[in-house]
């Protein structure tokens, strides 16, 4: 792997990112993982983009299902922010006692979560170590209207 200069590494830590779980299913296998790396990418039709690691196990179920579901986490989800990103769900079931929904893709969704949008796979590209995957919002929802996003910052997160 090619050194970064800390420099670099440095500026792009400055980077303001919320946390969010991102969720699928391949068959009847469900896993999710916590994530910084997610943006709007259209308004029309309405397109999200997400960065994920190809060494994560999400990363061959999302390339494989083409779906995935976004869950938005607020100030009070550390804790599952915490639940889908200190493991790997090749190795534990993260869902094993929680109960979650499903929209169109089937993709879980997280009952505590901020917001959801559940989306198809329409394009993915390489992107070094990621691969960026962009969806089509196929549906959606709010479930805590007046609570604020939960803002990744790694120095926190990892207390």
């Amino acid at each position: 792997m090619e050194q970064i200069r800390p420099e670099i590494s440095a500026s792009q830590k400055k980077i303001i990112h919320g946390v969010y779980v991102i969720s699928t299913r391949l068959g009847n296998k469900v896993n999710a993982m916590t994530a910084a790396w997610v943006a709007r990418a259209s308004f029309s039709p309405p397109l999200i983009t997400v960065s994920i690691g190809k060494t994560r196990h999400s990363h061959n179920m999302i390339k494989e299902s083409g779906v995935f579901a976004v869950n938005v986490l607020g100030n009070d989800n550390i804790e599952t922010g915490k639940r889908f990103g200190l493991k790997s769900g090749a190795k534990t079931d993260k869902f094993a006692g929680l109960e979650y929904d499903t929209k169109a893709t089937g993709s879980p969704i997280l009952r505590d979560c901020l917001a959801w949008m559940d989306c198809k796979v329409t394009a993915f590209h390489d992107a070094g170590d990621h691969t960026l995957f962009i969806g089509e919002v196929l549906d959606a929802g709010v479930l805590r209207h007046d609570a604020p996003t939960l803002i990744y910052d790694r120095d926190k997160f990892f207390k």
